[in-house]
């Protein structure tokens, strides 16, 4: 039998909030050959990421990856890591506060905000639970991934009918699928090439790399090859830019299967070789900066660009914590939040009703 869970400390008559749970994908506790087998176990594993059946999937994971690439990645996370720890945990942690002070200051203190990671610490279910406790009855999950895929933005989702499912009381439930045509996410990417632009001469060429699929998820009906090529389209637009002028690549491929084309590092190379300058090179698909822009990007392909005979290759930093980054999120918060906030602001109005209910509980032999 099924047992559902419930708040020892619960009482009737509650004003509710409404929730915002950011989410991002996660990362190992430390940049440690054991940290990182454990975090790559749980994110590996994972249905979504790797599409191949489990009986053939499961032993090679456990038989041969998490035996061999766990010391590599980990040299790569302690090339990054700061004193504070995880690039992707602080700058998402950063984000979730800027946020929450931003919504507060427009809406009162009926929004709360909270940060689950899909692998890894904070977890999301913890972070569900942290939001029911702040008395929050309807609960906007933002996936912090702008373009959609199955990988990352239905993997999220995953994780959190998962938790819902074992609740006896589940919370009203919306989530932001997207946000890479909204105007606001656009408008805060060309300001910080801008901003970058102030600082350092414009590059040659324009480089915006995003995360890969593999190829024959795209073919199944993935949609995310087609969103990131509008954010380039719209980026490009916003900046006055030509689609000549603006290059679209793919990276962070694995094993031996097609995936996304043109690939990132091929294409460096080949503009190295070509003798390009300096370049600028964005990843408008990631929303804090993490393992996959400041070592893949900053430093691997930095030095593969250089190696073939290629300039500098400047990155742009991503969004994470911004001024610009904080007011477009919460424009898009708002905007899926609708009637919920006027709802939460009535409820919180409402101490008569509250206390009736509670009244109406109690003579039942609830508290």
């Amino acid at each position: 039998m099924t047992r559902f869970t419930g708040r020892a400390d619960f009482t009737h008559g509650r004003a509710t909030r409404v929730g915002v749970l950011l989410c991002n994908l996660g990362t190992p506790e430390a940049p440690t050959p054991r940290a990182v087998r454990r975090y790559l176990a749980e994110f590996l594993a994972d249905p979504r990421v790797v599409e191949l059946p489990r009986w053939l999937w499961l032993p090679i994971l456990h038989g041969v990856i998490l035996n061999t690439r766990p010391r590599r990645s980990a040299h790569a996370y302690a090339a990054i890591w700061g004193a504070d720890g995880s690039p992707l945990l602080r700058g998402s942690e950063r984000l979730r506060d800027r946020l929450g002070e931003h919504l507060r200051t427009r809406h009162g203190e009926v929004v709360e905000v909270a940060l689950g990671m899909r692998y890894g610490e904070p977890s999301i279910a913890s972070a569900i639970d942290d939001l029911l406790a702040r008395e929050v009855r309807q609960l906007l999950v933002v996936p912090l991934y702008p373009q959609y895929a199955s990988a990352t933005t239905a993997s999220v989702m995953d994780a959190v009918f998962a938790h819902l499912g074992t609740l006896r009381w589940m919370p009203e439930l919306r989530y932001v699928a997207s946000y890479h045509d909204d105007a606001r996410y656009i408008g805060a990417l060309a300001d910080s090439l801008r901003a970058h632009h102030a600082g350092a001469p414009r590059g040659e060429r324009l480089l915006l790399s995003f995360h890969g699929i593999p190829h024959d998820t795209f073919l199944a009906g993935d949609p995310y090859f087609c969103q990131c090529q509008a954010s380039a389209r719209l980026l490009g637009t916003e900046l006055g830019l030509t689609e000549e002028e603006v290059h679209v690549t793919f990276q962070s491929r694995v094993g031996p299967k097609r995936w996304l084309e043109p690939y990132t590092d091929k294409t460096l190379e080949a503009w190295g070789s070509a003798g390009v300058g300096d370049i600028d090179v964005m990843c408008p698909g990631f929303a804090i900066d993490c393992l996959e822009t400041l070592e893949e990007i900053a430093m691997q392909n930095a030095a593969t660009f250089s190696a073939a005979g290629g300039g500098t290759l400047r990155y742009v930093p991503a969004l994470n914590d911004s001024a610009a980054h904080v007011e477009a999120l919460g424009g898009i918060i708002e905007d899926h939040l609708g009637n919920w906030l006027a709802n939460a602001r009535g409820d919180a109005d409402t101490a008569p009703t509250r206390q009736a209910a509670a009244a109406r509980a109690h003579a039942l032999g609830g508290n």
